[in-house]
C-alpha cells in the first residue's frame, strides 16, 4: 500500500519535476491538535523542493504551484503543509 506521502511525492515529481523533494508526514507531532484525525498520519506535511519550475518567481507564486498541485489531497483531508524551497 501507498502511503499519503509517497503519493503526493509523486504527484509533486509528476507535475513540477522537481532537483530535490522530500515530502515528511508530522501528523503524529500534532495528535490532538486541530485538524488532527486520531490515527497520527495523513493531516500535517513538510514539503521540502526545489524546481526549475520556480526560477524568476517570488516564494508566493512558487508556493501556489505547489498548492495547486496537490490540491486534490488539500481536497481530502490535509490540514496542514508546510512548503520550504530550497
Amino acid at each position: 500500500m501507498t502511503t499519503l506521502a509517497q503519493q503526493m511525492h509523486q504527484t509533486l515529481a509528476d507535475r513540477l519535476a522537481p532537483t530535490a523533494l522530500e515530502v515528511l508526514d508530522e501528523s503524529a507531532a500534532h495528535a490532538g491538535h486541530a485538524g488532527a484525525n486520531g490515527t497520527g498520519f495523513g493531516t500535517h506535511f513538510r514539503v521540502r523542493i526545489s524546481s526549475p519550475l520556480f526560477t524568476g518567481k517570488p516564494r508566493v507564486a512558487q508556493h501556489r504551484l505547489v498548492y495547486d498541485a496537490l490540491q486534490e489531497f488539500i481536497d481530502q483531508g490535509v490540514h496542514a503543509l508546510a512548503i520550504e524551497v530550497l
